[in-house]
């Protein structure tokens, strides 16, 4: 168990959208050839990441190829997510504080506290967005939306057995993401329902070509609030157990203001309190916030939130970072995450604030 502090009571999962949730002997160590020491030094180090969160992974999985792993960008399946100078890839550890940051923390929570929104399960359902990876020749469904003037009309390339994020009978905000590996396309939709002849009946949808910068158009949404792609800001278990995640982090809070920050294209609020965050906003851990008393796996995400911080991309729960359901985390570990207070954050500023 870590050292860390953890807030009284237990937080559950779940958010809810919004528009209008050893050794072998000191001594043979020390005589061993220093480029055979250091290699040995980082395999365990290695080693460390990877077992910290999820006692290794199931039989048939192991850390990511080596193509993958050594990336300067995010790499799912080998495709890349999106160029290098993405907003999404943006280290923006230097980036000068937005004049409003203090009142931007105040109004999600100072004393609030980060939670990860993704696991195993609970309570037997599924914690976390999943995806799934289809290949160009993946047949092409019908997709009706409720928003379609907001959506990118069909047909997608959902499989009838696509997961669910909760699962097939959740209610909640039922998002399903399906990346196309060899077109290098990017599939999300929001409030997925299967249909019985076939296709799928949606909230609202969206496409993205990994290989663009290129926003959605301004007033839109996505199947996130902000207008955002979900994929890219999810924390995943290989990245986490390669021990280095390198792109922001998608995160939540239950009240936003009219008006958003590019990428977001899109906002979720009546309120026009300019204290209240923006869709879009840009969080980053500050530089002097000790992570050394961390688990490994939940160190790897704190050393992100200072590097690439986190987005708000969607109503919900306060605080409320975003990542894959995987049976491989180790749901007690990421829990200490816990211990990080909203106080520790501070807003970077990214852009002017679009009001509508």
């Amino acid at each position: 168990m870590s050292g860390v502090p953890l807030p009284a009571g237990e937080l559950k999962p779940g958010n809810r959208r919004g528009r209008a949730g050893q050794g072998a002997g000191n001594k043979a160590v020390r005589h061993l050839p220093r480029p055979l020491l250091t290699a040995l030094v980082l395999a365990c180090a290695a080693a460390v990441a990877w077992f910290s969160c999820g006692g290794g992974g199931a039989p048939g999985t192991g850390p990511p190829a080596e193509d993958e792993a050594d990336r300067g960008v995010p790499v799912i399946a080998g495709v890349e997510i999106f160029p290098a100078d993405n907003p999404w890839n943006t280290d923006i550890s230097r980036y000068p504080l937005h004049p409003n940051s203090a009142d931007f923390i105040a109004s999600i929570g100072a004393g609030g506290r980060l939670h990860a929104d993704f696991g195993t399960f609970w309570e037997g359902r599924p914690i976390g967005i999943p995806y799934v990876v289809v290949p160009g020749t993946q047949p092409k469904v019908p997709v009706t939306f409720d928003y379609a003037e907001e959506s990118d009309p069909g047909p997608y390339p959902i499989p009838p057995d696509a997961p669910i994020e909760g699962g097939p009978g959740s209610t909640g905000d039922r998002h399903v993401l399906v990346l196309d590996k060899d077109h290098k396309l990017l599939y999300e939709t929001w409030n997925s329902w299967p249909q019985a002849g076939g296709g799928w009946h949606c909230g609202s949808g969206a496409k993205f070509d990994l290989t663009s910068n290129a926003l959605r158009p301004e007033g839109w949404t996505s199947a996130d609030a902000a207008g955002l792609p979900i994929l890219p800001g999810l924390v995943k278990y290989e990245e986490v157990a390669a021990g280095e995640i390198r792109h922001a982090i998608r995160f939540t809070c239950r009240r936003t203001q009219r008006g958003y920050i590019h990428p977001a294209t899109h906002f979720a609020s009546v309120f026009r309190d300019p204290h209240l965050p923006p869709m879009g906003l840009r969080l980053r851990l500050k530089a002097s916030y000790d992570v050394s008393p961390y688990p490994a796996c939940v160190q790897v995400i704190l050393r992100a939130l200072k590097r690439y911080g986190m987005i708000l991309a969607d109503n919900g729960s306060d605080w409320f970072l975003s990542g894959t359901h995987d049976p491989r985390w180790n749901d007690e570990e990421l829990g200490t995450i816990r211990g990080v207070p909203g106080s520790a954050f501070e807003a970077v500023d990214t852009g002017p604030i679009v009001t509508g």
